[in-house]
């Protein structure tokens, strides 16, 4: 098995294709030598993914990221990133080649990157491919606040239920902003749109990367928690919920803060989402009752 591991090792050195390994706190484990030249990583670096694309963005280099605010691009793009088994696409570089690249990931969240040079393909239609790329990623988005809509989170409830039948846990999360049509009545339309973009930027900034967390309706969010017990859920959105306490994102309103209320619902094996989606909501619904800014399991 040495050997193998590395014969293996000696093989990706020399390949021209891109290896990286990322574990699951989205940090670079691995890379081989062709990837860290790509992306202009130092032999000794091991980044953190955002850190990584946050820096080739400001120097204009590695991947093209087109648009104007990096956040934004990075929130939207997180919240797909890591949460299905695989996916693949394409990728275009500042320095004009064009990569075909490929996304596997565990249950434990590592994910295994692999990309081809692909600019000597025909690009006729190319166009049309990103354009579809571009159409997809917005049928998956929240326009408001750049997470994941419910679409896309709905989806990955079924993934981890499925997970559930085969002995894994999971646990979901109901997320709901307190007294937000208050805030709507009080300051607006406009500051209520602006504490739904604080709440999912913070909320995010604290997501694990196999977890997904999105919009689904009006102040409700949700958060898959596949492989995941209820200690472990509770106590890390309660992290969560103190992010929120402390947040103040109205500059013209200094003294303003809101809170919000949790409910966790573990899945059992029999559970469909509709079935662990209520329980959750019954959990939310508790948490509200008890006097809110606080989260409650069912």
């Amino acid at each position: 098995m040495d050997e193998i591991f590395e014969q293996l090792l000696n093989l990706s050195a020399r390949t021209q294709t891109l290896i990286a390994v990322y574990d699951s706190h989205d940090r670079l484990q691995y890379a081989n030598s062709a990837f860290r030249s790509v992306y202009f990583i130092e032999p000794d670096e091991s980044p953190l993914w955002p850190d990584l694309m946050r820096r080739n963005f400001e120097l204009r280099r590695g991947t093209v990221i087109q648009t104007s605010n990096f956040d934004e691009w990075l929130r939207s793009t997180q919240s797909r990133r890591g949460k299905i088994g695989y996916r693949a696409f394409e990728t275009d570089l500042h320095d004009g080649r064009w990569f075909w690249m490929t996304e596997a990931v565990q249950t434990n969240g590592w994910m295994l990157c692999i990309a081809s040079e692909i600019t000597s393909l025909r690009a006729r239609g190319r166009i049309v491919r990103q354009d579809r790329d571009q159409a997809i990623k917005a049928s998956y988005t929240d326009g408001l606040t750049g997470v994941a809509n419910r679409r896309f989170v709905m989806a990955r409830v079924d993934d981890m239920l499925a997970a559930a039948q085969h002995g894994s846990n999971g646990c979901l999360v109901v997320f709901d902003i307190d007294n937000f049509k208050h805030i709507n009545d009080r300051l607006g339309h406009q500051a209520g749109d602006v504490v739904l973009r604080d709440f999912a930027h913070r909320i995010h900034q604290n997501v694990r990367r196999n977890d997904c967390f999105g919009r689904v309706g009006g102040e409700e969010f949700v958060l898959v928690m596949p492989s995941t017990g209820p200690e472990d859920a509770i106590a890390m959105v309660e992290c969560m919920l103190t992010v929120i306490r402390f947040s103040r994102p109205l500059p013209e309103s200094p003294d303003f803060s809101y809170t919000c209320s949790a409910g966790i619902a573990a899945c059992a094996p029999s559970d469909s989402a509709s079935d662990l989606y209520r329980r959750a909501d019954q959990a939310l619904y508790a948490a509200k009752l008890s006097g809110r800014d606080r989260v409650r399991a069912a």
